[in-house]
């Protein structure tokens, strides 16, 4: 069984899919530190990341490690803080939009999800990955919200912007992300959508068990 959970960034979707991973006994697939983790690499070799050459060389190449606990290596390197930079995530959008990139990340995933019991979280899991998985998620929560979260994330990295600069960035970043050519963010018409504004994480992981749970059984209560 595979559980996609996509959605915007800041609507929670990687502290999600870890818990209800690890509540169901799956393998958690965190498919934004793949993006992140090319994008270190392109900011490292002081690529442009809008070289769509660059990015596509770095992604092919790509040695990825993402271990259980967390850690992510690429090309033998840690980089699961850098990762989480607000410089990297300023410029994930670009890397992430082109096509050679998502081709190189898809084949991985899509390798990934072969063995099956996977929860996945991004942005085009349910709708261009692993689009006939049982159960697909679309988690979502207004930018305000979203932009609070990651003004905490960025607080306890040492790093501070304002609420209002924070919003600009992600309302830009859902714009990015929503009109690339290549795999969109686009919500699709099986997916379930649960709004996380106003729940705490235990109750958000609740909805989706119980939803994993209804599948699982096929439909029946």
């Amino acid at each position: 069984m595979i559980v996609t959970i996509d959605g915007p960034a800041g609507a929670g979707k990687s502290t999600t899919a870890k818990l209800v991973a690890a509540r169901l006994g799956f393998r958690y697939l965190d498919t934004g530190a793949m993006y992140r983790a090319v994008t270190v690499l392109v900011l490292g070799r002081g690529a442009d990341p809008t070289d769509a050459a660059a990015a596509t060389a770095v992604a092919e190449s790509l040695s990825l490690d993402l271990r259980p606990d967390g850690t992510v290596l690429a090309n033998g390197r840690d980089v699961t803080t850098l990762i989480r930079h607000e410089r990297v995530t300023s410029r994930v959008s670009e890397v992430s939009a082109h096509p050679g990139v998502r081709a190189a990340m898809t084949r991985i995933q899509r390798d990934l999800g072969r063995a099956g019991d996977l929860v996945c979280e991004g942005r085009d899991m349910g709708s261009v990955v692993f689009p006939d998985a049982p159960l697909k998620i679309w988690l979502d929560a207004p930018a305000e919200v979203r932009a609070e979260r990651r003004r905490k994330e960025l607080e306890a990295a040492g790093e501070s912007l304002s609420q209002s600069e924070l919003v600009a960035r992600l309302v830009e970043r859902d714009r990015k992300d929503s009109s690339r050519a290549a795999a969109p963010l686009v919500r699709v018409a099986d997916q379930t959508v649960v709004d996380t504004a106003g729940l705490t994480v235990e109750q958000v992981v609740e909805k989706i068990m119980a939803l994993a749970s209804t599948t699982r059984t096929g439909g029946r209560a």
